[in-house]
């Protein structure tokens, strides 16, 4: 495609909406939860597994997909990847029992490991070229993340309250076949290369998270020293240990791992799981508390919950950047997580016969304050020092890192929150101090990335790069 086609504006709508859905499969559900929950026969901790199924799956085929781009040709990969989407949405709207609706969001997951590298060795092809139209195409794709986030919760709640739930699936169907009928149009052949498939390497990471979140979800009932509990978190960490086993003997490694020599990289990565750790757990059960105990309806509670979403984009995207390049990385990623603890700290304080305006609307803002704060210096943090070689992998390192987080932190807290009585549907005293104790998680976990945070490299700071550098990087990266 020329530089100069006027198909490259075409192209950037195609490769956006791809960002803006993909991020927005991470949201749309949070209202529909309970109606899925009662259609479906969900208990109250195996509920997460709608989340943690998509983000599990995503998150560990991500640099799969990224190598598959490489070599199979970005455009056919990014289509392949709509199809598997399309797919998966199909099982998840007419799923009829708990299991079926957690492969539909398994699969959707794989499609989405697909789309977001494809689509950005997409993006870097077109305009790769013209240093001045790559900034403002990368602007505007890394904004469509956030605004994918917020648009997901209202849209979840409009048609779960006035359509069902599955429509919050249907809706990837008409978008996704039209997305592929556009590709031919509208997106650059990418060339393909040899090269070898770590496809053995793909399966034990993504089985090894998988397993560790089933077992830290079945602990409070089995037991944490029980036989069983043991046995599968012995085997996560098997599967993990021969993820690493085969990156340090292939010659063509999904992750190289010499990119761990950078320094700070692992510290900036730990933040970032810690960060994800903190916020996603925060987001399920508040969408749980204004359902379950303030009895809001999905239309309601998506309404609720705009303030927050809408906090976080603007502020992401029109003012984090420009304080990042007058105060640098570490001192906005410390504050950020220290402000998102306080907020969450808040929410520790619900009430079984509280209000949004009292309980929920200045805690919630806080912590979107905090997290609006802390998200792109700390995944900047991750990939900043890393060589450009090396560049795209960082960013799919700390990509996958983020979805890590937010399985494991959402799995910890809902095994917590279920030991303290959230489990107790109709009772709103007992299921608020189940949410309490989710909170308190939540709130430690933030308050754990500040402790550590405080040993990041300091960064650059004003005049380092351009106030809408950090928005461009942030791209390929979930809000």
């Amino acid at each position: 495609m020329s530089a100069t086609s006027p198909r490259r504006w075409w192209a950037l709508l195609v490769l956006a909406t791809a960002q803006f859905m993909v991020i927005m499969d991470t949201s749309i559900i949070g209202v529909a939860l309970p109606d899925m929950q009662r259609d479906l026969g969900f208990s109250q901790g195996d509920l997460q597994w709608v989340f943690n199924a998509y983000v599990i799956v995503f998150g560990g085929l991500l640099l799969l997909g990224g190598r598959l781009s490489d070599l199979l040709g970005a455009r056919r990969v990014f289509a392949t990847g709509w199809a598997v989407l399309i797919g998966g949405s199909v099982v998840a709207a007419a799923a009829q029992e708990a299991w079926v609706e957690i492969l539909g969001r398994g699969v959707q997951g794989v499609g989405g490991a697909l789309i977001t590298p494809a689509a950005m060795t997409l993006l870097m092809t077109i305009f790769g070229g013209n240093p001045k139209e790559l900034g403002k195409a990368m602007a505007l794709y890394g904004a469509a993340a956030p605004a994918g986030g917020t648009a997901g919760v209202f849209l979840g709640g409009v048609l779960t309250e006035w359509l069902s739930w599955p429509w919050v699936f249907v809706i990837y169907i008409p978008i996704g076949l039209a997305t592929l009928a556009a590709v031919p149009a509208v997106l650059p052949s990418v060339g393909s290369r040899r090269g070898s498939v770590d496809l053995l390497g793909a399966a034990a990471v993504t089985a090894g998270l998988a397993l560790a979140v089933f077992a830290i979800v079945r602990a409070p009932e089995q037991g944490w020293g029980d036989s069983s509990t043991l046995l599968q978190l012995g085997g996560a960490a098997l599967l993990l240990a021969v993820f690493v086993g085969i990156q340090r003997t292939l010659r063509q490694p999904l992750m190289p791992l010499s990119v761990w020599r950078t320094p700070g990289l692992a510290v900036a990565n730990l933040v970032f799981l810690l960060l994800g750790g903190a916020w996603i757990p925060a987001w399920y059960f508040l969408n749980l508390y204004l359902q379950q105990v303030l009895g809001f309806g999905a239309f309601a509670s998506g309404a609720a919950l705009l303030p927050m979403t809408v906090t976080i984009m603007v502020l992401m995207v029109g003012v984090t950047g420009r304080l990042m390049g007058r105060f640098g990385m570490k001192p906005l990623t410390v504050t950020g997580l220290v402000v998102l603890a306080l907020g969450l700290a808040g929410l520790t304080l619900v009430r079984p016969d509280g209000s949004f305006a009292a309980d929920v609307l200045a805690a919630s803002l806080v912590a979107a304050l905090g997290m609006s704060l802390a998200y792109i210096p700390t995944m900047m943090q991750a990939i900043s020092g890393v060589p450009a070689e090396q560049s795209g992998l960082a960013s799919g390192i700390v990509n996958t890192t983020y979805q890590v987080g937010s399985a494991l932190g959402l799995a910890v807290a809902t095994a917590l929150a279920t030991g303290q009585g959230a489990g107790a549907l109709g009772n709103a005293a007992k299921l608020t101090d189940g949410f309490q104790a989710a909170f308190v998680v939540a709130a430690v976990v933030a308050g754990a990335g500040a402790v550590l945070a405080l040993v990041l490299p300091r960064g650059r700071a004003a005049g380092a790069e351009s106030a809408d550098a950090p928005v461009e990087r942030a791209a390929e990266l979930a809000a």
